[in-house]
């Protein structure tokens, strides 16, 4: 075996092992859960025993659990659609250099970097009904007449609260995905589309917008994973109620409230479904490569 060989072999070597220890990290875990999924795993009341599917049909005869579901695809439609619009918004604002850019830019980003239990918490502030911002805010413009209780009346108005604070974490995400994306395009078939007469807004949906595409797939699956496993906004703005609870709310209520592990499995096996099937799909209608001539 030769020098040359064994040093072009080198960086496999040492990779190799590591790609296993990862790959054992996801395949484990998400082997046991499938397995234990079809168990009756309940540790105060042992023993385990095999069910097969008893812990599914469990799942959607709990009106609670059905509840979140229909909450879970309220959340996602919200989080898809507004993180998407406002991340292309933001991007397109952004494209162009201009003075303390890189400073909004920092701005933007902040939200994105923060944990989401620290901005659920700043924002629990801003909701609440005794000192909030949002009801100083609105009081003294005089669109509401006395301080408001926003979260666990009205079901709705609780989801959207929610998504909006899920919104404001997963933007800037969605804005950075789109901004490389437009920084790759070439400043000159812009300049060609303004020789042509074409406005602003032609050349974004003739040039952008196609080239874009990818970008504003892979944000859109972003958004759609961090919405589906919307947790620490939930848990901290509304707490285990089943208003506008998620289904990985429910999932931990299963499993470390109810101490039935197996219903845990369950959902969560469920869950993991549903992101992987809505993520192909995604991927499957928005991702078009698009070169530009």
């Amino acid at each position: 075996m030769s020098a040359s060989f064994r040093r072009r072999m080198l960086p496999y070597v040492l990779v190799s092992p590591l790609v296993v220890f990862i790959g054992a990290l996801s395949f484990v875990p998400t082997a046991d859960t499938t397995v234990e999924a079809f168990f009756r795993v309940m540790p105060l009341d042992p023993p385990t025993a095999f069910t097969g599917l008893a812990n599914f049909k469990a799942l959607f005869t709990n009106s609670a659990i059905l509840t979140s579901w229909v909450n879970t695809a309220v959340y996602v439609a919200f989080g898809v659609v507004l993180s998407v619009v406002f991340g292309t918004a933001i991007a397109v604002a952004l494209r162009n250099r201009f003075r303390f850019r890189g400073v909004i830019l920092a701005l933007v980003i902040l939200p994105w970097a923060l944990p989401a239990v620290v901005e659920a918490v700043i924002w629990s502030w801003i909701y609440n009904p005794t000192f909030g911002v949002l009801n100083s805010a609105l009081h003294s413009a005089h669109l509401i007449g006395g301080y408001h209780l926003w979260l666990g009346l009205e079901r709705w108005l609780t989801i959207l609260l929610i998504e909006l604070v899920q919104v404001w974490q997963i933007t800037p995400l969605s804005a950075l995905i789109i901004l490389a994306a437009l920084q790759a395009i070439s400043p000159d078939l812009y300049e060609a589309a303004r020789v042509d007469g074409a406005s602003a807004l032609q050349s974004f949906r003739r040039i952008s917008l196609p080239l874009i595409r990818p970008a504003v797939a892979v944000a859109t699956v972003e958004a759609l994973v961090l919405s589906l496993n919307i947790f620490d906004q939930v848990y901290i703005l509304n707490g285990i109620a089943p208003l506008g609870s998620s289904v990985m709310l429910q999932t931990y209520v299963t499993t470390f409230e109810d101490l039935n592990f197996g219903g845990g499995y369950a959902l969560s096996l469920l869950m993991t479904v549903a992101t992987a099937v809505l993520s192909m799909a995604a991927l499957a209608l928005l991702y078009r490569r698009v070169e530009a001539a």
